[in-house]
This record gives structure tokens, sequence and C-alpha cells, in this order.
């Protein structure tokens, strides 16, 4: 074997080891990639990289990544979730599990509007799940949902990862937000199915919002509650998302207007004020500059596997791979799945998606399609036990009568529900590819 192609094999081993070391992912990917690079083919990397930094830095469509993030941190703050949840609750009357579907529907919301899995989960974390025990939900069932319906911001547009995979793809983020838009919602309507189903088969589990409290306030005043903390930041997400589809506007051109709405939304509902602004920009600043930061050390990586012809190695191993082009996609979201327990999705896009494009692009498989299936694949990672992140992020905000095991046997459902989905857009592959062509993309 060649040099360079054991290098490109240690830079890899390398990653890994580091991994399992504890260091930051941001810094492995750069150590790794400067270490073996710098073996493998001299100074040479040096003069490279700055190209390759400028040119992810200098992208006029990543601009959109710290507006829609100051969109949902903005709309965060305005604490709309609670509000709502208990409105949906009560508009769900005597159904059961009406407040878990509730949840969902705010996720749903929540995830057209940050994008955010760890500040969803954490939001209704701390909002809904003390509620939820209280009224009489199983606890397994309510960490479910709860997880379940924070990682929908994966998949749901405007999803960061889009626009990430828009730019490694080589294809409008217009047309990944419209691929994803009916898979998102599919995935959304069938958890909503399973829990009224497990409503009517285990009523015990998940009871309906006890009467007393139903009769607390009016059908009426509940319509208009719900009109007046869930139509402004509804009628944002469908203004911002409509004019990206519609291609009426550029996805930074809608991801500004989206900011400066979200700050007349949270005015509108009288909750503006400087130490709301003020916090929103710290932490869009926070949230964007660990995004950037990940960026430029994938490069680094990146460009240094490439240069050791490692792109070669992958596509030997990817030719023994059964199955034709079924197996490599199948193999491809597979390996993205599992890479899902350890790092995270930025690290997964910029480094296994790259290898298998030229494959994928040979095999003319539509790249839109393709996108999509990775955006479900990541989502379902982020539920699955025992490294799953949404897992961690609500152990952070759970109360301590919920268990670690309460947390892992509660996704188990959710984590089939979503294979199933993954499923039905493999074999259905119009179910993401029907809305870019009817709009002409």
């Amino acid at each position: 074997m060649p040099f360079t192609e054991v290098m490109a094999i240690l830079c890899i081993v390398s990653f890994f080891v580091l991994l399992a070391l504890g260091i930051p992912v941001a810094l492995t990917l750069a150590i790794s990639g400067f270490v073996f690079g710098y073996i493998g083919f001299g100074s040479l990397l040096f003069s490279l990289l700055p190209a390759r930094i400028f040119g992810v830095t200098a992208n006029y469509t990543l601009i959109a990544i710290p507006l829609f993030v100051f969109m949902g941190v903005m709309l965060e703050k305005s604490k709309i979730a609670n509000e709502l949840m208990d409105v949906i609750g009560h508009l769900a009357g005597n159904l059961r599990g009406g407040m878990a579907i509730g949840i969902i529907l705010v996720g749903v919301l929540m995830g057209a509007t940050t994008g955010i899995v760890g500040a969803t989960i954490v939001t209704l974390g701390l909002l809904s799940l003390p509620a939820l025990l209280r009224r009489g939900y199983d606890k397994s069932l309510a960490c479910g949902t709860i997880c379940a319906s924070g990682t929908l911001g994966q998949i749901i547009p405007p999803s960061t990862i889009l626009i990430l995979l828009a730019d490694i793809m080589g294809q409008s983020v217009g047309t990944l937000f419209a691929a994803a838009l009916f898979p998102g919602l599919m995935l959304s309507a069938i958890f909503c199915i399973y829990l009224v189903v497990l409503g009517m088969l285990r009523p015990d589990i998940a009871p309906p919002v006890p009467l007393e409290e139903r009769n607390l306030q009016s059908g009426r005043e509940t319509f208009s509650k719900f009109l007046k903390v869930g139509f402004p930041p509804i009628a944002l997400v469908l203004a911002v998302m409509g004019s990206i589809i519609g291609g009426v506007a550029a996805p930074t051109e809608a991801a500004s207007m989206g900011a400066l709405g979200s700050i007349l939304v949270t005015a509108s509902l009288g909750r503006l004020s400087w130490a709301t602004l003020r916090d929103t920009v710290y932490a869009t600043g926070r949230i964007t500059a660990a995004m950037m930061f990940v960026l430029v050390c994938a490069q680094v990586f990146a460009l240094a596997f490439r240069g050791l012809n490692g792109e070669k190695i992958v596509h030997d191993l990817f030719a023994m791979v059964p199955g034709g082009t079924d197996g490599l996609i199948i193999f491809m979201l597979v390996l993205i799945f599992v890479l899902g327990f350890f790092i995270e999705w930025i690290e997964i896009s910029y480094i296994v998606v790259p290898l298998f494009l030229p494959l994928l692009s040979a095999a003319n498989v539509d790249p839109v399609w393709t996108a999509t299936l990775i955006a479900v694949v990541l989502q379902t990672s982020f539920l699955t036990p025992p490294f799953g992140w949404a897992l961690f992020y609500l152990r952070g905000v759970a109360p301590p009568e919920v268990s670690t095991m309460d947390i892992y046997r509660g996704v188990v459902p959710f984590i089939a529900l979503q294979a199933l989905a993954t499923g039905l857009v493999f074999v259905f592959p119009r179910i993401a590819t029907w809305l870019p062509d009817v709009i002409g993309w």
C-alpha cells in the first residue's frame, strides 16, 4: 500500500482515538489533519489551506445561518412555547394524549423557527415535562415525546443542516427546503397518529387534560389565546419559507427578514426588552462562532485526507459493498446513523458526505433525494441510545424522579417510527422530490 494511503488510514484512526480521549471534535479534526497532512505532503498543506478556508467563510449562502439562529433564539426568548402547549392541550379537549400531540405540534413550530435541537429540547423539557407528569402521563412516554419533538428541527425547514447540505452538494437551499418539507410533516403526522392510537389503547399512560382544568376557560377564550400566541410565529415562518420555496427571495435575504420579523413578533407579544435583545445577540454569536470553528477545522481534515488519496481508499472500499447503488446508499445511511452517536452533524456533513458524492453522482442518484435521506437519518441518530444528543439534553433538565432508563425506554418507539419514515422516503422518493418538481426547482 502506498505511503500516502497509509497516512490517510492513520489520519482516520487518530481522529477516533482523539475523540475517544475526550478531545473536542473541532480540535480533533484539526490535529489529525495538520499532523498527517504535513507528514504526507509537507508545507504544501499550509499553502492550500487559506484558500480552502476563505472559500467556506466567504460563502454568501452561509450568512443565512446566523440570521436563522437569531430568528430562532429571539422567538425562544419570547417564551411562547409554554402558552402554546397549554392552549393546544385545551383545544384537544378530552382527546387522550392531547397534551403529547400538542408537544409534537409545538416541536414542529419551534423546529421551523429555531432549528436548534438542544434549545428546543431544553425548552420543552423545562416547560412541559413537569406538566405532563403532573397530569398523569407515563414518564417514558413523556420523555420520548419531548425528545422526538425536539429533533424535528433537524429536517423541518429552515434547518441549518439543509443549508450546509445545499452548500456541500451544490444544490439550491430552496430546493432542499422544499424537498424536506413533506417528509418532515409526514414524520410529525406519524408521531401524532401513534400518540392518538396509544391514547386509545392505553388511556392510563396518556390521559386527557382534566375536565376541571378545561372548564377554567371557554372554547372561545382558548381559540382567541391560540390566535394571539400562535398566529404571529406561524405567519412569520410561512412568510420566510414561502419566499424561499416560491423563489421570491434568496435564503439569505429571507433569513434577514425572518430575523427582523422575530423582533417584531416578540414586540407584538409585549416581550421585547433590551435584556432579551442582548441575550439573543450573545447566544447567536456563540452558536455561530462554534459552528464556523468546526467548519474551518473540518476543512483542515478534509484537505489532508483528500491530499493523502483517502478518496481512492473509500472508493475501493465501497466497490466491495453488495447491492449496487441501493446497497451503497444504505451503507452510507447506516454509517451516518452510527457516526451520529459520537460526533455532531456538522462534522458528519463535511467529512462523510463528500466521500460519497462522486460515487452517487456517477450512479446518477438524485442529490435532492439523497440530502433528504441524510437529514432524516441524522435526526434519527440524535434519538438513539446510548449516545443520542437529544437524550443528554433532556437528562440535563429532567426532574430527579425521571431516570436515564425512563428516557431511553421512551425514545425506542419514536426511533422505530423514524425508521419507518426513512424507509418510506427511500422506497418512495417522490415524497421528497414531488414539491421541488412542482415548483420547477
